[in-house]
């Protein structure tokens, strides 16, 4: 009986997708946030970005890819805002590494798994961004533990509509 390694079980686990997902995913993704805070105002307390990055981090399983996600939309995101750049961009690296080295290690497949990664992220995004901006560059910066909860039960509904969406279009060998 074969035995299966850490890395061949990551190997056997990844998923792939086609390359225009790659780009057009995060690009709406981005559009979105971008837009969507001005015609709905209550928009802001989802952060479509950071889903997409959880999203591809778990599918892909793998940290670098993960990281390397999040910096870009998280810098994307914040030179659409009106706020200091590379905030976003380091909670989303964060996000993205945490979600692949989860992803290596558990099966992600399962729906409610992957809303609990994704609620726990999010709180950690936010924790990130927090920090950075209240305990780093002495900013104020108005917070509650309300706003971030509801952030993260708001992308935790956009990820059970997204991620089985996304799902439909892997590649299968």
């Amino acid at each position: 009986m074969p035995v299966l390694t850490a890395n061949s079980r990551r190997d056997i686990e990844i998923h792939r997708y086609p390359a225009v997902l790659y780009l057009l995913v995060p690009f709406v993704a981005l559009v979105l946030q971008a837009l969507l805070p001005h015609w709905l105002g209550r928009f802001a307390y989802f952060d479509l970005p950071l889903v997409v990055t959880i999203y591809f981090a778990l599918a892909r399983r793998s940290p670098a890819q993960g990281m390397f996600l999040g910096i870009v939309l998280g810098l994307f995101q914040d030179a659409l805002t009106h706020r200091a750049i590379g905030i976003n961009g380091i909670a989303k690296t964060v996000a993205g590494y945490l979600a692949a080295s989860v992803g290596i290690r558990i099966d992600v497949e399962n729906l409610l798994i992957r809303l609990v990664l994704n609620f726990a992220l999010t709180l950690v995004s936010n924790g990130i961004y927090l920090l950075i901006y209240r305990g780093l560059l002495g900013m104020d910066f108005a917070w509650s533990w309300l706003d971030m909860i509801l952030q993260a039960v708001g992308n935790s509904v956009i990820a059970l509509v997204l991620f089985p969406l996304l799902d439909r279009f892997q590649v299968r060998d």
